[in-house]
C-alpha cells in the first residue's frame, strides 16, 4: 500500500516491496514516462480504486500491467487482482537513503 501526496512523492507502507523498499521510504514519481518491464510503479486496481500500491511492472497485458511485489509472501498484486492501472514510474528513493531505483 502507498499514501498519495499532491506532489510526485509517495510514502511506502507495508512489506510487499521488501527488500527494495520498506515502510517509511519516500519515493519520487515520474508521471509522464510510460512504464517498462522491471520498473517500480505506482498503481491502482479497478477492484480497489481508493487504494494505491507500489509494485514492480512485469509485463503489459490487456487492460493495463501485470505487476508484482518483490516480496511474494506479503504482496497482494496482479496474481490476485489482475491487470493494474499504472499512475507513475518510481524514479528515486528520497528518504531514508537517497538513490536512483530501477
Amino acid at each position: 500500500m502507498a499514501e498519495h501526496n499532491p506532489l510526485p512523492l509517495v510514502r511506502v507502507v507495508g512489506p510487499s516491496m521488501a527488500p527494495t523498499l520498506r515502510t517509511g521510504d519516500v519515493v519520487v514519481l515520474e508521471r509522464a514516462r510510460p512504464p517498462r518491464a522491471n520498473d517500480l510503479v505506482l498503481v491502482r486496481w479497478a477492484a480497489r480504486p481508493g487504494r494505491l500500491s507500489v509494485k514492480r511492472a512485469v509485463r503489459a497485458v490487456p487492460g493495463g500491467w501485470h505487476v508484482e511485489g518483490d516480496n511474494p509472501f506479503a504482496s497482494t498484486d496482479s496474481r490476485t487482482l489482475g491487470a493494474a492501472e499504472v499512475l507513475g514510474v518510481v524514479r528515486f528513493r528520497l528518504w531514508p537513503r537517497p538513490r536512483r531505483l530501477r
